[in-house]
């Protein structure tokens, strides 16, 4: 208001009189003609302002209107029952009962529920509900873990809905992205994205394309591969591990002269799998010079000359010169030309024995830990359960005493290649031989719901270690699991574990309280997964 005492600002209109003496008035009595004329001024320019003001939020001009987005697409999946929609809103928003001291408390944890509502979800082909799309987004941007199950749930409303919310543009890269590509046989469409989409969605398309038709993903993949990046063609190697066959030996024999050591090292791998390649055949006979039977031994021994330097030849195969820093060099190298070989190379070289009794023989100069773990990888690699069953031994026998790998990560790797009951079997004698504390690993690799066998194996390890006094804390990761694998069935034999025992005075104080609330819990959360099945399967 600076200044209207001097100059009346223009476009102003003053007061009345009856309006300035009032004014004057109120601001506290008598006033002269000079002074009411400054505070019409000043009043009328606060006026003016308090107009701008209301007219400036409620009168702006209207603009020109946007184009309204493309309407959703249809999903032609099946809508979700009554009860299973409102268990998942509950599982998106994750609520749990408050717990004091900062405990979990007996009550189920939902977030950790939510992966196995959506599996089973999508085995009975139902659709999200338009509703729980945000939320669902919101979900599989916070967990990645998610975001797979996630999306294909969300179905195309929800890369429809995904690409309206730059916070939700996560979905339109990589494997969420695949339900906007086109149809893999749309060979217009397929051919136009492949020229000049982003390379996320290319690499969905290629994996969309390769699993339609492995021939015409390798021909896509070959159209370019001269002009593409080092990176991407790394990237793009990956997409041919599923459903590798003889059919692609050619393509990735000429990328073992790739420019890149990345992409030459992958190349090699992949043709690692396959035991009928020419590279397989050529890793077989170095691997053949390098392991064999020592005729000088008084029993059985396995003998080992690791390679003395990495030629040309190995280089192009893949065989990386320098190894990694702590390594060896010629152990890097007999490594890595041993898990490339062929398995089936060995029974021939070891007198016709089979796998088990090939991994029991000796192993000289201290190479065994180094062999073994070559023949693990192999085994994984070229998905071999004769071998990967005989390098995990017995498994009543200790780790370290036993024949075969001492790696509990190389086990759960090996047991991976077995089939789901046979997998359950050997890590419920693992359990009951060696209890819980070496078998979290071992766990995490079996199939869901735990078969009968495991399960019993877990709980009857956890009520010993529960007996026994147990520091409870130490088994929360197991217990976990067993809220997520453990079959809902198992709730009767849990239920007498519920009660809170009787401490004896050389065991945790307050491990009692512990082991009852966390068998609560467990108890608890095995009846809501058996409630979410039953609101999942469909009438009959």
């Amino acid at each position: 208001m600076l200044g209207t005492d001097r100059r009346t600002p223009t476009g102003l209109t003053r007061p009345t009189g009856g309006e300035a003496a009032k004014g004057g008035t109120a601001a506290g009595g008598s006033t002269t003609a000079g002074d009411a004329a400054v505070g019409d001024a000043a009043g009328a320019l606060l006026d003016a302002a308090a107009l701008h003001t209301v007219r400036r939020r409620a009168g702006l001009r209207p603009g020109p209107a946007a184009p309204p987005p493309e309407p959703a697409p249809e999903d032609p999946r099946v809508p979700l029952p009554e009860a299973a929609r409102r268990r998942l809103d509950q599982l998106l928003a994750g609520r749990t009962a408050p717990s004091p001291a900062g405990r979990r408390g007996a009550a189920p944890d939902l977030a950790e529920l939510l992966p196995q509502w959506l599996a089973l979800a999508e085995g009975h082909g139902y659709k999200a509900p338009a509703a729980a799309l945000p939320a669902l987004l919101d979900a599989a941007r916070a967990r990645t873990d998610l975001r797979p199950s996630a999306l294909r749930f969300a179905g195309p409303r929800g890369l429809w809905l995904a690409r309206l919310n730059p916070e939700w543009r996560f979905a339109l890269r990589g494997t969420g992205a695949a339900g906007a590509l086109p149809s893999p046989r749309d060979a217009e469409g397929v051919r136009a994205l492949w020229d000049e989409g982003l390379f996320a969605e290319r690499v969905a398309l290629l994996a969309a394309v390769r699993n339609d038709d492995p021939a015409a993903g390798l021909a896509l993949l070959a159209s370019t591969w001269a002009t593409e990046r080092a990176e991407d063609r790394l990237m793009f190697l990956d997409s041919l591990r599923a459903g590798i066959s003889d059919a692609d030996e050619e393509f990735l024999e000429a990328a073992l002269g790739d420019r890149s050591r990345n992409v030459r090292a992958t190349a090699a791998e992949l043709l690692s799998a396959l035991p009928a390649s020419a590279l397989a055949g050529r890793m077989a006979a170095r691997a053949l010079t390098c392991v064999g039977l020592d005729r000088t031994a008084d029993v059985p021994t396995i003998g080992v000359e690791a390679p003395h330097e990495c030629d040309a030849a190995m280089r192009r195969d893949g065989v990386v010169a320098v190894p990694p820093a702590g390594r060896g060099e010629r152990s890097w190298w007999l490594g890595r030309i041993v898990e490339s070989a062929p398995l089936s190379c060995w029974p021939a070289r070891f007198g016709g024995r089979a796998p088990e009794e090939i991994v029991a023989l000796p192993v000289a100069d201290g190479w065994r830990d180094e062999l073994h773990a070559a023949w693990c990888r192999a085994a994984v690699r070229q998905r071999d359960a004769d071998w990967s069953r005989a390098l995990l031994g017995p498994p009543a026998i200790p780790p370290a005493t036993g024949p075969g790998t001492s790696s509990l990560a190389e086990r759960a790797r090996l047991l991976s290649m077995l089939s789901p009951e046979e997998r359950a079997l050997w890590v419920a004698r693992f359990v009951a031989a060696h209890g819980l504390s070496e078998a979290f690993q071992l766990l995490g690799v079996c199939a869901v719901p735990w078969a009968e066998p495991l399960g019993e194996a877990v709980i009857d390890a956890l009520d010993i270690a529960r007996e026994g006094g147990g520091y409870p804390w130490s088994f929360s990761g197991v217990m976990g699991l067993a809220e997520r694998c453990l079959a809902p069935e198992a709730v009767g034999r849990l239920e007498p574990l519920t009660a809170r025992p009787d401490e004896a005075e050389d065991i945790v104080p307050g491990a009692g309280g512990y082991w009852s609330e966390a068998f609560r819990r467990l108890v608890s959360t095995l009846r809501l997964r058996a409630s979410i099945r039953a609101e999942l399967t469909p009438p009959a």
